[in-house]
């Protein structure tokens, strides 16, 4: 067994998991997993750099995840930047603050590395387990951007496209400075038209149709399926491997786009962190659903984080 500590930082949040990984038995123990809400994007989409506020957040929670990794004498680290740093000029700075704070050079990798990482860590386990049909669509949503991989063994194709729940979010529902809440009409039709063209551009490379088994990873997914769920409080043992119907995710975004940021607050799974995004992410869910025609979504709490784990062992 090596023990690895793998970091997952995207658009709207950075994540640590340190585990115990044998690839050569398929072993794998958790032993810390945790995510803290930085928005490293903000206004990345409008200014194209990484605001000094939001890298001074990401920079607090590196601090935190270095006294855990040293803590439990992780042997090896990988440390994944994704869309926000992809995207912004200033991602030098970014580059310099982690590896100033936890010794190691984060990866900004591409779309198709991302889509790779996402694919090995929401499918290994589904293998011989659930018993799900193959080829898998895997469905990462994330804040800037979103990765579309087809596959059963292995990776067939895959597409990383910018429509994620943050971007869509500052793009749409944002007017002088303030948001838009609830979003008008117009308003969400713009969102629809860019996720729509988005889906065009997937299809172009991943056959989004030709896929059995839909399995959607990352933060909007597994909150939409906690309120399917109907849960107290967030509970990943709940949320992972459940299964939420098209007609029920489609009568969820009808009411997250409906209600106002006070009322999505108070739905008790909740994480404060997803009140303004969550509902620009669960119309990505019911468009994709719509599109590869699928009658239901899988949801996996495992996923990039997960393949990073994998990857740095």
């Amino acid at each position: 067994m090596t023990r690895v500590a793998a970091i997952d930082c995207g658009t709207n949040s950075i994540r640590l998991l340190v585990a115990d990984v044998d690839p050569a038995t398929g072993d794998f123990t958790e032993l810390d997993r945790r995510m803290e809400i930085v928005r490293l994007g903000q206004g990345v989409d409008r200014t194209g750099r990484l605001a000094p506020e939001a890298l001074e957040r990401t920079f607090a929670a590196c601090r935190t995840y270095s006294a855990v990794i040293k803590e439990l004498s992780a042997e090896r680290v990988r440390f994944v930047a994704t869309s926000a740093s992809r995207d912004a000029e200033n991602s030098g700075t970014f580059v310099r603050g982690v590896l100033d704070i936890l010794g190691v050079e984060p990866e900004v990798v591409t779309g198709a590395q991302e889509a790779q990482l996402s694919f090995d860590g929401a499918t290994k386990e589904l293998v011989g387990g659930d018993h799900l049909e193959k080829p898998y669509l895997v469905v990462d949503i994330g804040g800037g951007s979103t990765e579309f991989v087809v596959g059963d063994d292995r990776v067939r194709a895959a597409r990383s496209v910018d429509i994620g729940c943050v971007r869509m979010t500052e793009r749409h529902l944002v007017a002088d400075g303030a948001a838009v809440d609830p979003p008008t009409p117009d308003r969400i039709a713009a969102i629809r038209a860019d996720i729509g063209s988005a889906l065009d551009l997937a299809e172009e490379t991943v056959p989004l149709s030709s896929a059995a088994t839909l399995v959607g990873l990352a933060g909007t997914v597994t909150t939409v399926a906690a309120i399917a769920l109907g849960l107290e409080e967030y509970d990943s043992e709940a949320i992972h491997h459940s299964r939420v119907s098209l007609e029920r995710v489609r009568e969820i975004t009808g009411r997250l786009l409906a209600s106002t940021h006070e009322e999505r607050a108070a739905i008790p799974a909740m994480h404060p962190g997803r009140v303004d995004v969550i509902a620009s992410g669960a119309l990505v869910l019911l468009a994709v659903m719509e599109r590869c025609g699928a009658r239901e979504v899988v949801v996996s709490e495992h996923d990039i984080l997960d393949g990073i784990a994998w990857s740095a062992a």
